[in-house]
């Protein structure tokens, strides 16, 4: 089977940054934790404290969310998007008690990677195609050596929920597009493939979901700062810490996965989760026709 390469040993990196560890034996051994039913009463703990204005900002670890929020952060603020900066401004669930007010009504963005909860009441959910998702993760996890073996055995680790915290792609999917903010409006759903493809179009039904009243140029700006070399220059300057082992901003392809997993391994993923595929697939064709019919009103 084709299997992508592994992450070099080397804890060398091309950022100019010393050598240092991946991840301290006590992050490995809280993300092991975290994967138990440990995690059921610090999750609720985590999930307090939200304010009727607050959006909540869901996907999938690896589904293009790092580039997303840089661009909106600079789209809400006006202000130039940098690791420190959006890590403040835009906060994950459990931290955001500090995070910016940025939204009309002084609401927050709040990140997410869990499944939908009931305390999502307003939401934008971004995902991007599992194909793509397990080699962006494939090479993450082991760049920091959570995940030792090759592409075959993650696939099979990944669609059973054991990768991460967050459970099986598919699972997480259908949580978000069965959910009640999904019926009731409340729940924009929106594809990486699509905000690749066209990013004006895509951050504008944001912004526009969003309530935020900016003007175009401010969004066109924003895109052209955070194209992929602004990002990786952003990463120069502030390494991740996945920089050790290679790079944290990857290079966000589309259909990579075309080129990179064999006719088996698509096979299994389709077995896994080809429902979801296409159910995302005719969510595609519903949201053109509604803004082709809006477009002729």
């Amino acid at each position: 089977m084709k299997t992508p390469e592994s992450p070099k040993n080397s804890n060398s990196n091309d950022l100019g940054e010393a050598p240092k560890k991946p991840s301290s034996a006590y992050r490995k051994l809280r993300r092991k934790l975290s994967k138990t039913s440990l995690r059921v009463p610090h999750i609720w703990l985590r999930h307090r404290g939200f304010q009727p204005a607050d959006v909540f900002f869901g996907s999938y670890p690896r589904s293009g969310t790092t580039w997303s929020r840089f661009t909106l952060y600079e789209i809400l603020t006006g202000d130039e998007s940098k690791f420190s900066a959006v890590n403040e401004g835009i906060r994950h669930i459990g931290a955001h008690h500090d995070a910016l007010s940025m939204l009309p009504g002084g609401g927050r963005l709040i990140s997410t990677h869990e499944q939908y909860r009931k305390e999502y009441k307003r939401a934008i959910y971004i995902v991007r195609d599992c194909r793509d998702v397990v080699l962006s993760e494939f090479a993450y996890t082991t760049a920091l050596e959570f995940f030792h073996g090759d592409m075959d055995k993650f696939l099979r680790t990944f669609f059973c929920g054991k990768i991460n915290p967050f459970g099986p792609w598919q699972r997480h999917v259908s949580s978000w597009l069965d959910s009640p903010i999904a019926a009731s409006g409340d729940l924009l759903v929106v594809r990486y493939e699509n905000l690749r493809r066209d990013p004006v179009k895509g951050f504008t039904r944001v912004a526009e979901f969003l309530g935020a009243d900016v003007g175009d140029e401010r969004i066109r700006r924003a895109i052209t700062n955070n194209g992929l070399d602004r990002m990786r220059e952003k990463e120069r300057l502030e390494p991740q810490r996945a920089s050790v082992k290679g790079r944290f901003v990857r290079n966000g392809l589309v259909q990579g996965w075309r080129s990179q997993l064999s006719p088996e391994q698509l096979e299994f993923i389709e077995k896994h989760a080809g429902n979801i595929l296409q159910r995302l697939a005719l969510l595609d064709q519903e949201t053109d026709a509604a803004v082709s019919v809006g477009a002729i009103r």
